[in-house]
C-alpha cells in the first residue's frame, strides 16, 4: 500500500487494482487534474480495506477482480467507512456484478475503457454525491430482470408527488438531513418516505431508487 499526504481543497482519491500497468495508467491520468489528489494505491482487498480505515479518501476506485475480491472489499468497505464513495472498475460489463455491487453500497460502476476525461469528471460527480453507471449498461439493467419498462414507469406513477420529489433529491445525491432542509421537513419523515419510495419501486436501496428515477423520472 501506498500512501501520499493529502493537499487541501482537492477530492482525496485512491486507486485500487491489482494490474501495475492498469493501476499506473490511471494514477497518472488523474494526476494531471488539479482538483484531484492520489493518496493512495493498493493491489488487493485486504489494501483496499486498510486504506479506506486509515485514510477515509473521498473516492475510492476498487477492480471488481482484484485479490480477495472487490466485492469483498466494497461490503466491508460500506459496514465499516460508509464516508467513503466506492466506484467498481471492470474490463467487462455484467448485469449480475453491478447488481451486487449497488446492493452492498457501490456510488458508480465504471469500464475500464472510459478516458481519463470521463473518469475525472465522475469522481467529481460521485463525490458531490451523484450515483454514476456506464450509460449502456445503466440501459440494460433498466431494460432487463423481472420488471419491464411499463412496469417501472407505473411504479414511477404510484409516487405520491411529494415521494416524486424527495426521489428527484436522491438522484441529485441528498440525503435525507440535507433533504429536510431542503423541504422543512423533520428527517425523520424524510425516512419515512423514502422507505415507502423503496417499497414502491421494489428496490433495496436509495441507489438503485436513484437509478431508476435518473433515467425515468420526469423533469418538473
Amino acid at each position: 500500500m501506498n500512501a501520499k499526504s493529502p493537499k487541501n481543497d482537492t477530492i482525496r482519491v485512491a486507486v485500487v487494482d491489482d494490474h501495475p500497468l492498469m493501476r499506473e495508467g490511471i494514477v497518472q491520468s488523474l494526476g494531471r487534474e488539479p482538483d484531484l489528489e492520489i493518496v493512495a494505491e493498493g493491489a488487493s482487498a485486504a489494501e483496499a480495506i486498510a486504506i479506506a480505515t486509515t485514510l477515509l479518501p473521498d473516492v475510492m476506485l476498487i477492480d471488481v477482480n482484484m485479490p480477495g475480491g472487490g466485492l469483498e472489499a466494497l461490503r466491508e468497505i460500506s459496514a465499516t467507512c460508509p464516508a467513503v464513495a466506492t466506484i467498481i472498475i471492470t474490463v467487462r460489463e455484467d448485469e449480475e456484478t453491478v447488481g451486487n455491487a449497488l446492493a452492498i453500497g457501490a456510488r458508480g460502476f465504471m469500464t475500464k475503457g472510459v478516458t481519463g476525461a470521463s473518469l475525472a469528471q465522475t469522481i467529481r460527480e460521485i463525490n458531490g454525491g451523484a450515483v454514476y453507471i456506464t450509460p449502456s449498461l445503466a440501459a440494460r439493467l433498466l431494460t432487463t430482470g423481472s420488471k419491464s419498462q411499463q412496469e417501472k414507469s407505473t411504479q414511477l406513477a404510484n409516487l405520491s408527488d411529494r415521494e416524486a420529489q424527495i426521489l428527484r433529491l436522491i438522484v441529485k445525491g441528498m440525503i435525507n438531513k440535507q433533504i429536510g432542509a431542503e423541504l422543512g421537513l423533520r428527517e425523520k419523515t424524510i425516512k419515512h418516505y423514502v422507505t415507502n419510495i423503496l417499497q414502491k419501486l421494489h428496490v433495496r436501496n436509495r441507489v438503485e431508487a436513484a437509478l431508476i428515477g435518473q433515467h425515468r423520472l420526469p423533469n418538473r
